[in-house]
C-alpha cells in the first residue's frame, strides 16, 4: 500500500470525507508511490491507475493533465516534510540545545523522507528532473523548508556549538544534500531506517559540533576500531 501525505492522512481520518475526495486522495497517494519508483520520465497514467485499481480516464475527473497530477504529488512530498519537521521541533523540550536541536531535525527528515512519506521521497528525487513550470510550488515550499534549517544552524552558530570555521550555510547545504541522497541508496532489506538514522546523527553532531558528544553509538564504533 503506498505512504500518504500527512493532509491525506487527516483526510482519510475523517468519517464525512466524501467517495470522490476519497477517490481523489487514492489517486494521489498511487502518484507518489509511482513517481518515487519510476521518476518523472516513467510514470504513466496507466501505472497510477492500475495502483489506485481505477481505470485511467478517471484521473482525468480530478487532474486536467500527468502533469497537474505529478505537480500535486511534488508540491504535497515538500509541504508534508516541512509540516513534519517543524512538528517534530515544536515538540522538542524547551531547553534543547541548538545542536541537539539539528541532531533532532536529522532523524525527523530521515524518517520522514525513508519511512513515512511516498510523496516526501517522489519529491526528493525528482526535484531536477521536473520542467520549471511544474515547480513553482514546490521551490516555494523548498526554500521554507531550508529556512527552518537555516535558523536551526545560526542559532548553533550564536551559541558557539559549531565548529570554529566552518561556514553555516555551506554545512547546512551539505547536511541536507546527504540526508535527500539516502533515498536513492537506501535500501530496507540491507539495512533499516534505524540504522541510518543513528549513523547520520553521529556523523552530523561530531562534523559540526564544537563539542562532540559521545554518543552511544560513537562510543561502540569507537570501541571497534580500537580493537582491530
Amino acid at each position: 500500500m503506498p505512504k500518504k501525505s500527512a493532509v491525506e492522512r487527516d483526510a482519510a481520518s475523517d468519517d464525512a470525507l466524501s467517495k470522490s475526495a476519497r477517490t481523489r486522495s487514492r489517486i494521489l497517494d498511487a502518484a507518489a508511490h509511482v513517481l518515487s519508483v519510476k521518476g518523472y520520465a516513467g510514470t504513466r497514467l496507466s501505472d497510477v491507475a492500475e495502483y489506485a485499481e481505477l481505470q485511467a480516464p478517471a484521473i482525468y475527473y480530478y487532474f486536467p493533465s500527468r502533469e497537474d497530477l505529478i505537480e500535486e504529488v511534488m508540491y504535497a512530498g515538500i509541504a508534508d516534510m516541512r509540516k513534519h519537521l517543524r512538528d517534530a521541533l515544536d515538540a522538542l523540550p524547551p531547553e534543547t540545545s541548538p545542536i541537539d536541536k539539528i541532531v533532532a531535525a536529522v532523524e525527523a527528515h530521515l524518517r520522514h523522507e525513508l519511512e513515512l512519506s511516498d510523496y516526501a521521497s517522489a519529491s526528493i528525487r525528482n526535484a531536477g528532473q521536473l520542467p520549471e513550470r511544474l515547480r513553482a510550488r514546490q521551490l516555494k515550499e523548498e526554500a521554507a523548508y531550508g529556512r527552518i534549517w537555516r535558523r536551526l544552524f545560526d542559532e548553533a552558530r550564536a551559541d558557539g556549538q559549531l565548529r570554529e570555521g566552518l561556514d553555516a550555510r555551506l554545512a547546512q547545504l551539505l547536511v541536507i544534500g546527504a540526508l535527500n541522497w539516502c533515498a536513492e541508496w537506501f535500501d530496507p532489506r540491507r539495512s533499516s531506517v534505524d540504522t541510518v538514522v543513528s549513523n547520520a546523527q553521529v556523523l552530523v553532531r561530531n562534523g559540526l559540533s564544537s563539542t562532540p558528544a559521545k554518543t552511544d553509538l560513537a562510543k561502540r564504533i569507537a570501541k571497534t576500531a580500537a580493537d582491530r
